[in-house]
């Protein structure tokens, strides 16, 4: 979703989108609420959504979860930018507000 490769309302942006049931499946209209904080956070910090999302995950070391998709060089950056971003408790509440539990789903 912070790729931009779907839309609220179900619009997809690329073929992939477009054909990845799994992720209909487990993400809904309010995960674009997550994302938004997320973007919001971002730019006022003047930092790609990338490096906030993944400096949350570093607030948190309760949280593990596999970070995937690092296809370019400059995700494996934001990566490692992310290590030095600080995050006020502000920030973390506003990134975590809109979040909502979703079910389990595919591990049964």
């Amino acid at each position: 979703m912070l790729a931009g490769t779907r839309e609220r309302g179900g619009r997809r942006q690329t073929v992939r989108a477009g054909a990845d049931p799994v992720a209909d499946d487990l993400y809904g209209d309010e995960d674009f609420d997550v994302a938004d904080a997320v973007r919001a956070v971002a730019d006022e910090k003047g930092l790609p959504s990338a490096q906030v999302a993944l400096a949350w995950l570093l607030h948190r070391p309760a949280v593990t979860a596999p970070i995937i998709g690092a296809t370019t060089p400059h995700h494996v950056d934001d990566a490692v930018a992310a290590l030095d971003v600080m995050l006020s408790r502000s920030e973390l509440d506003r990134l975590e507000s809109p979040y909502r539990p979703h079910p389990v789903l595919g591990h049964s």
